[in-house]
């Protein structure tokens, strides 16, 4: 295959098609020595002189006859591969995607996601896995086609990345609790009994840590690994829940809510993909729905 030049497929459907290596070189744009010379090379590779003289013009030997579908679809099907990537019909594509997140992010923005992607491309379903750790084999594998994260220094730098939004933590507790009816100070907040949450399996975090630069420390009376348990929690009981603001909007209705005593960091949650889908259109288009629904744009 090496010393098989492809370009004479071209060249040869244009002679079958054309008649003529007047008429192909004008198709292709060629001198007609360019045709010519291009003519020899096509009946040295194939064995077969193709076109023959039958007086002033050229006929087609069967051979050729043979081979001018089949050259045809061979120069369409190279030339529709070749051609750039058209906008696709929604209406039309049946696909599952398989989108990574922690639970919290499923119970927020999920209905959302599948409300808006369910008007434009009814035929598109998607499948939540559950995000249990950091690593990305299952992006770089093809077995998850995206996934959320709080972007840091420890994302790989071969993925695809764009923010989503930027996010904060908040104080939580059930509605008529004691800290809900005053302006909670630093040393309220300390003296409560709180409910940890925990996703990497450690037992303090930023907020212990910024409590530990101000000589004081708070009382995690039990830890749990997601925002959901830790309101549920707060809800039923007196415990303070300290979770992310938008990514708990719908988990803390009917509760109140106010904001951290103690300066911790935001921090920024983004969505990953693997660089082989970054040009796939659909793919494209699914995230420009997540986005959409993240930024909470109207007529979501």
């Amino acid at each position: 295959m090496s010393a098989i030049d492809l370009n004479l497929l071209v060249t040869l459907d244009a002679l079958l098609s054309e008649g003529s290596v007047a008429g192909a070189a004008r198709r292709l744009r060629l001198s007609a020595s360019a045709m010519s010379r291009a003519l020899a090379r096509l009946r040295q590779a194939t064995g077969d002189p193709l076109l023959v003289r039958a007086g002033r013009g050229l006929v087609p030997t069967p051979r050729a006859m043979e081979l001018r579908e089949q050259v045809s679809q061979l120069v369409q099907d190279a030339q529709a591969a070749l051609r750039p990537v058209r906008a696709p019909d929604l209406q039309r594509i049946n696909r599952t995607f398989t989108l990574r997140t922690r639970q919290g992010f499923v119970e927020n923005f999920a209905v959302d996601l599948i409300n808006h992607i369910g008007e434009q491309a009814p035929g598109v379903r998607l499948r939540f896995v559950e995000k249990t750790d950091r690593d990305s084999t299952a992006l770089r594998e093809g077995s998850v086609d995206l996934e959320t994260a709080v972007v840091d220094e420890d994302t790989r730098p071969e993925l695809r990345t764009q923010a989503l939004f930027v996010d904060r933590i908040v104080g939580v507790v059930r509605a008529g609790h004691p800290l809900s009816r005053i302006e909670v100070g630093i040393d309220d907040y300390a003296a409560g009994r709180h409910v940890g949450v925990s996703l990497r399996g450690l037992e303090q975090g930023p907020i212990d840590e910024a409590l530990r630069t101000l000589d004081l420390s708070r009382e995690i009376v039990t830890c749990v690994p997601g925002f959901s348990t830790a309101l549920g929690l707060a809800r039923s009981s007196d415990l303070i829940a300290s979770v992310p603001e938008r990514y708990t909007t719908r988990l803390r209705l009917g509760m109140h809510s106010f904001p951290l005593p103690v300066v911790v960091p935001e921090f920024t949650v983004a969505m990953l993909w693997h660089p082989r889908m970054d040009a796939d259109p659909v793919h494209r288009w699914l995230r420009g729905c997540l986005r959409k629904v993240c930024a909470g744009e109207k007529g979501i």
